[in-house]
Formats: structure tokens, sequence, C-alpha cells
């Protein structure tokens, strides 16, 4: 695997995230953010935030696949989630739990969460961006 977690010393320790991710392989990978669409472009989890998370997660692993990847290649994931919230925070969770179980991926990784007033349709609820590094 190209890429190695670690929570350095002197940082917090968080148990939901790492807080660097070093990578060693060589081909860097920049993924748009993915949103709660399927292989047709159909909505998925309309109002239902941790079935569109979960749905993030997975076109995550679908992109990655098609190059010879899968989200264990994931160096770094950038969320951002319309209106966030701390009580968001249990939904996400179990979005990510979810997507982790059908990847059979550990899906801790480096994240920057962002809340926002809107994404780029009314239905989004949120959208993650992935860097992935491949050997």
């Amino acid at each position: 695997m190209a890429i190695t977690l670690v929570n350095p010393d002197g940082l917090p320790k968080p148990e939901v995230y790492r807080q660097m991710s070093i990578a060693s392989g060589s081909k860097l990978v920049f993924l748009a953010g993915q949103v709660a669409r399927d292989a047709d472009g159909r909505r998925v989890g309309e109002g239902d935030f941790a079935a569109q998370v979960e749905q993030c997660y997975l076109n995550i692993g679908t992109a990655l696949a098609e190059i010879g990847g899968s989200f264990d290649d994931v160096a770094k994931l950038t969320i951002y989630v319309v209106n966030w919230a701390p009580d968001k925070m249990p939904l996400l969770g179990e979005g990510v739990t979810r997507a982790a179980a059908k990847l059979g991926v550990d899906p801790v990784k480096p994240i920057t969460l962002l809340g926002v007033a809107a994404l780029g349709e009314p239905d989004l609820l949120v959208e993650v961006e992935a860097t992935a590094v491949i050997d």
C-alpha cells in the first residue's frame, strides 16, 4: 500500500481520523468531489444524510478501482456538509461505517470537514473529494 496513516506525537490522537498520511506511491490522484448519485446519475438517499455519505464514499471506491486502486489508497478527504452542526456527526459516522463495510476497508483517513451553505444542487447534503496515491 502506498499510504501510511499516522497520528504524530505532540498532536491530538482522534479515533475517527488520522492527522497525517505519508505517501510512497508513484501516481497522485485528485478525485473531484463525489456526491449522492449512482452510476446512472440518479439521486441516492434524498434527505438522508447517512445514505448520501455512504454513496459518496462508494463512488470514491468505484473511481479508484477503475484505475487499479482502492479506497485504501486515499491519502486525504475533504468533506463538505450543508449546514454542518455537531449533531450530524453520528450520521456521518453511520454513512462512513456502512460504506467501509461494503468496500471492505478501514475508512479512517486524514480529513478536513467543512460546513457550507449549499452545494451544486439543492438535494445534495454532502460532497466528498479525495486525494489518493497509487503504486
